[in-house]
């Protein structure tokens, strides 16, 4: 059985693109600290894995949101380097793995579901369920996200899968740091980008719906709210709808979601309410995905469902796949590859660690330094034939 210790998270604000400090840091905590004393004159009670609430009701205030602030990160290394890496501690100041450690459900402190195990009904060779029944209609599930790439910043920062503890780096490709082009008339990202924890999109399984096999990471987000974010935040956010991009012949999901926080957040309940409440966004995130590897000399990604965004009852059911696929992961159920599954907080995990061990990961790391400089060529637009 998986079980999950207490794991605190939250976000350390930092600046776009890895620059620790500033007057957004600044502002940043005070937003933070106003928000929990706010929090610390209220109390509510929580229980079960993702507090659900009918459309319509505002989403709770509860006492397990004050606590995902106490989560912080730890700069290692320089800043637009390739030895750059941001490591994750929890409020018990233990060194905890992103991708692992912290709870999909927002407001769980145990994962309770049983593993995964092979089973004769379900009708999967894996014992894993293809698609899971959705929620509910009319019910939200709230999910934790980790915040890997601001809205409107360029560097590629991810969380490194195949690196212990998994801290969040910059990606390389051909030797060079890795920046999304500036594709006219957007800048960078067009959406705080990030990724849902304990959820793992299995290379060696064949989407039914796609015909293709996943991308080998865990499931991406991208997050529309009004506010830009910082690598490393965690935030409580809620799933609108999904689309299924085609990406060099992968599965590679993208969850549209928004901060359960907006002030957007209680009119836009689902993929329709993006339409409606923000027109041109899902075009313009299609659009974002089918080109942005084109200034790099490659071709156009493709869709499945000829581009259609499915809705929020349909991402929910990917999300749920997907996290089975992750507890088969974390033991030893699945080919992980080289895949990095330390953990220090999932109990019965074979690939759980030591405290002493996490720390002397990060100890290991290079130190704190001043960042580089970033090339101009990450300013430049690119206007392409569309």
């Amino acid at each position: 059985m998986l079980r999950l210790s207490p794991c605190r998270a939250g976000g350390r604000a930092q600046e776009p693109d890895g620059a620790v400090g500033g007057t957004s840091m600044r502002a940043g905590l005070g937003q933070a600290l106003r928000g929990l004393l706010l929090l610390s004159a209220r109390s509510c009670s929580c229980s079960g894995a993702g507090r659900r609430r009918r459309l319509g009701q505002p989403l709770p205030r509860c006492s397990w949101l004050s606590t995902m602030a106490q989560c912080s990160t730890e700069q290692r290394g320089r800043p637009h380097s390739p030895e750059y890496r941001l490591y994750f501690k929890n409020a018990e100041g233990k060194y905890i793995s992103p991708f692992h450690d912290i709870p999909l459900f927002a407001g769980s402190k145990e994962d309770k579901e049983v593993p995964a195990k092979r089973s004769k009904t379900n009708g999967s060779e894996t014992g894993l369920p293809k698609k899971p029944p959705p929620s509910r209609a009319g019910e939200t599930v709230v999910f934790n996200m980790v915040v890997e790439v601001p809205r409107w910043s360029n560097a590629k920062m991810e969380i490194a899968t195949k690196e212990p503890l998994n801290p969040i780096k910059q990606d390389i490709k051909r030797g060079k740091l890795r920046y999304v082009a500036n594709i006219f008339p957007h800048k960078g990202y067009i959406w705080n980008y990030g990724a849902l924890p304990q959820t793992w999109e299995d290379p060696h399984h064949k989407d039914k719906d796609t015909g293709c096999c996943g991308d080998n990471d865990p499931i991406d987000v991208c997050e529309i709210g009004t506010k830009v974010h910082y690598p490393g935040e965690i935030i409580q956010v809620k799933v609108l709808g999904v689309m299924a991009l085609i990406d060099e012949g992968e599965t590679d999901w993208k969850i549209i979601a928004i901060n359960v926080d907006d002030p957007e957040a209680q009119k836009i309940h689902d993929i329709d309410d993006v339409k409606k409440h923000k027109p041109g966004y899902l075009e313009a995130t299609a659009e974002w995905f089918r080109l942005y590897k084109v200034p790099d000399d490659k071709p156009e990604n493709q869709f499945a469902f000829n581009g259609e965004f499915k809705d929020k009852d349909f991402a929910v059911g990917i999300i749920k796949s997907t996290h089975e696929y992750w507890k088969a992961l974390l033991h030893k159920k699945a080919d992980r590859g080289a895949i990095e599954c330390m953990n220090i907080l999932v109990h019965d995990s074979p690939f759980r660690c030591s405290e002493e061990d996490a720390r002397l990961i990060v100890q290991s790391a290079p130190p704190p330094a001043s960042g580089d400089s970033v090339s101009a060529e990450v300013d430049v637009w690119h206007f392409l034939n569309k």
